[in-house]
């Protein structure tokens, strides 16, 4: 198992944000994770990626206890994470934000073999390689955002609502590309509210709700629950 989610509860301040959470997620898988606005998805993703603390349960990623880990130290090991809202650096240039991206990898041969992989993926990209990442529109800083985290050759890439505010076209090209980095290799844990998107790329799905994981199955099978449907897709 290559990250494994065990029993974690997490508090802001007095508020119990996690009840005692439990996923894993297997090398070579994409698996989503669907609930509503303040279910407990992001929460989740920032205590894997060190930046939240749990005080209760364990984190678990190639066997190595993540909770004990700080955030930059949880890079080192393979884990990079998207944020929701994208966050790109405004005032850099795409190049300046990609090579942040790699500030953990000393080897500038596969540095530059990566960014050429992410030139090929977002082609965009190397057209606006030059510009000021603040002048890009949405949906060329969701795929900045994702090139950014790839930089540091991550084995698990976690995403947050990487499709939030783009058009139907966009979301497409990016699901696409997420399909494509899984097929070259990269672990997929991703948290997305579009969700029969999310599920028709996904291996497997968690649902959650106010903190606790209340259903987990395969994307086939969630897409078929006519609770799923119900609550996710619309009733369709």
């Amino acid at each position: 198992m290559l990250l494994q989610v065990v029993d974690l509860k997490v508090k802001y301040g007095n508020i119990e944000a996690l009840h005692g959470i439990n996923l894993e997620v297997k090398e070579g898988e994409i698996v989503t994770i669907l609930g509503a606005n303040g279910a407990g998805k992001s929460t989740t993703l920032m205590t894997i990626s060190g930046l939240l603390r749990p005080f209760h349960g364990a984190v678990y990623f190639d066997k190595i206890a993540l909770h004990k880990k700080p955030a930059h130290e949880i890079v080192k090991l393979g884990i990079s994470q998207v944020p929701e809202g994208r966050r790109v650096f405004d005032t850099l240039t795409v190049q300046e934000n990609l090579n942040l991206g790699a500030f953990t990898c000393k080897d500038k041969a596969r540095v530059q073999k990566t960014l050429e992989w992410i030139y090929e993926l977002f082609p965009i990209l190397a057209e606006r390689r030059s510009q000021l990442a603040g002048t890009l529109s949405g949906g060329e800083q969701q795929m900045l955002a994702i090139a950014r985290a790839l930089m540091s050759q991550p084995k698990i890439l976690l995403l947050d609502e990487p499709s939030l505010g783009l058009a139907p076209l966009l979301v497409k090209t990016i699901f696409q590309a997420l399909k494509e980095i899984n097929r070259q290799g990269v672990t997929i844990l991703l948290v997305e509210q579009n969700a029969r998107a999310a599920l028709k790329l996904a291996h497997r799905g968690y649902v959650m709700e106010v903190g606790h994981i209340v259903l987990a199955d395969s994307a086939e099978n969630l897409l078929a629950n006519p609770e799923v449907r119900r609550a996710y897709l619309g009733g369709k």
